[in-house]
């Protein structure tokens, strides 16, 4: 099974993954521990940093990371959802999208098709929240 793993501060990441069917999702939490394969969704904050919530959750769950994606404001130019980028080069992973703010309909059908894809390969089941 394949979950979304999300961590949201002004809500926009956590609308974007409300609009996201047939997978489990889980927000970030102080204790949350996941031992089962994940893509992460979390946004850009200061000047294209990752969130310290975020952070501080790999820290711990870094093992079944399998792919990230982010959210940003496509007015930090080059900073934009750089989030993404950072975790994708620290930890190895693809970066499955960006998008902005809380995405539109098309960010939504092309994360659902990057996440199966990922599911596809791997032959990981999913199964709705």
């Amino acid at each position: 099974m394949l979950i979304i793993v999300f961590d949201s501060l002004t809500g926009n990441v956590e609308r974007f993954v409300k609009k996201i069917q047939g997978f489990n999702k889980e927000k970030i939490h102080n204790t949350l521990i996941v031992n089962e394969p994940y893509v992460l969704v979390t946004y850009t904050t200061g000047k294209g940093q990752v969130p310290r919530s975020t952070l501080d959750f790999l820290n711990n769950n870094y093992k079944y990371l399998v792919a990230v994606a982010a959210s940003g404001n496509k007015g930090w130019g080059d900073m934009y959802a750089l989030s993404a980028d950072i975790i994708s080069s620290a930890y190895e992973v693809p970066i499955l999208h960006k998008f902005e703010l809380s995405g539109l309909k098309s960010d939504v059908d092309i994360f659902t098709q990057e996440v199966q894809k990922l599911v596809t390969n791997s032959k990981m089941d999913s199964t709705e929240q």
